[in-house]
């Protein structure tokens, strides 16, 4: 099963560079994953204030430019896992949340295209 981890901050200072202490506890977590063979992707995302909002009603597009004034909305990053199940999944995330300290993070199982 595969499924996708975003990551919403409890604020917004994802311009802020990690500390030394962040990155050693973010790669040791990283390389567990690796390890457990759950790992397929990560990222992480600058702030909203470089980035864009599209939206489309009724065929007629808008854009705004960042930054967003919701930044409980904001997504920061994500990781693609693939596990043996969503408990398994959630342990993962709780991990990762015990690393980054603040903020909440949604699991949303993949669809995976049917075997030809």
């Amino acid at each position: 099963m595969r499924f996708l981890c975003i990551y919403k901050p409890g604020n917004d200072d994802s311009d802020r560079p990690p500390t030394q202490q962040e990155m050693d506890s973010m790669g040791k977590l990283i390389d567990d994953m690796l390890k457990a063979g759950v790992l397929l992707s990560f990222e992480g995302c600058t702030s909203s204030k470089h980035g864009a909002r599209v939206s489309v009603d009724h065929g007629k597009f808008s854009v705004t430019d960042g930054p967003f004034p919701e930044t409980k909305e904001l997504i920061a990053g994500f990781c693609l896992m693939q596990v043996k199940s969503k408990a398994e999944a959630v342990e993962w995330t709780k991990r990762f949340l015990a690393v980054v300290g603040e903020g909440q993070s949604e699991i949303r199982l993949l669809r995976d295209e049917p075997q030809s």
